[in-house]
């Protein structure tokens, strides 16, 4: 019998790509809160929003450049929305995370795991499958049992309801980057340069526009530099990249359900690199999460790419 190779193609696809893509995806995002914390100790929200995607902005120039020398970003406007709905997003999560907790803002920006069926429904005019439902349910329930140490609830602060927004923009953006890239010749790298440029420009006309020093562009301490790069590499470049690669390859639900694992990763980081401890029930909250992404992973795909 003839041995099965990596470089067999049909062997490849089987592999699920998106779904291993946006399980990473979560695992870096899961890590940012805390990074994106030490980082704006440095610096203020917008002029990290700027650094952060003009950095963003400059890896991914050359592979942009690349594919319109050869006629594949003919499509490049349709990009444009998703970047102004990305732009939103970082400016909502940004401030939110700086004025509330780590833990608080994982389990109110995970609440984007519901909110996205819903949207999706009134996109495409069908009622959300009651297994996505359960899934997103659960993942929530999970995410409320992992973080209920420091969530406090009885308090909701400017920084919380940003976070909400945040949640609800993630839906949608999902959403229509399905809708408006669908059947379009744009690849998920050029969607993600396309994206990184909006935010980057958007960023830095709010920057101009408000009274804050130019200065703070220009931090001198080698332990922004080091964080903004990772969140810059990591959770910007390749997580959109897998986002956009996920949302072409399978439905908006789905993403958010295997995106919406961060806090779990979080967790599991904080435990093993921070020296964290976890209860009982927050290890039950996460092992919630995992199965709800489980049950994602395992759900027959319907999307058309």
């Amino acid at each position: 019998m003839k041995a099965q190779t990596f470089n067999n193609p049909t062997l490849f696809n089987r592999l699920p790509v998106a779904e291993i893509s946006l399980l990473l995806t979560s695992f870096f995002w899961g890590t940012s809160y805390g990074i994106t914390k030490e980082a704006l100790v440095y610096t203020s929200v917008l002029a990290f929003i700027v650094i952060r995607f003009g950095l963003t902005s400059l890896l991914l120039m050359p592979f942009y450049w690349r594919e319109t020398r050869k006629g594949q970003t003919k499509d490049w406007k349709y990009a444009l929305p998703t970047g102004a709905i990305l732009l939103c997003i970082f400016l909502a999560e940004t401030y939110g995370v700086f004025h509330t907790t780590a833990s608080k803002a994982a389990f109110l920006i995970s609440l984007c795991v519901l909110m996205t069926p819903f949207v999706e429904a009134i996109t495409v005019k069908q009622w959300p499958s009651k297994t996505i439902l359960g899934c997103a349910l659960l993942s929530v329930v999970g995410v409320l049992l992992l973080t209920q140490k420091n969530i406090g609830w009885m308090v909701f602060n400017i920084g919380d309801y940003f976070i909400l927004l945040a949640a609800f923009l993630r839906a949608c953006m999902v959403v229509t980057t399905k809708v408006l890239l669908h059947g379009k010749r744009l690849s998920p790298l050029s969607t993600t340069s396309l994206q990184a440029n909006v935010v980057t420009l958007g960023a830095l006309v709010i920057f101009f526009a408000s009274d804050i020093k130019v200065t703070e562009l220009f931090p001198t301490e080698w332990s922004f530099w080091l964080a903004t790069f990772y969140l810059a590499l990591f959770c910007t470049v390749f997580a959109l990249f897998a986002q956009n690669y996920g949302v072409k390859h399978t439905t908006p639900s789905r993403v958010a359900l295997l995106t919406g694992s961060e806090p779990a990763f979080g967790a599991l980081f904080a435990f093993v690199w921070l020296n964290e401890s976890l209860t009982l029930i927050q290890m039950l909250g996460g092992g919630c999460i995992l199965l709800a992404t489980l049950m994602a992973t395992k759900q027959k795909n319907t999307s058309v790419s």
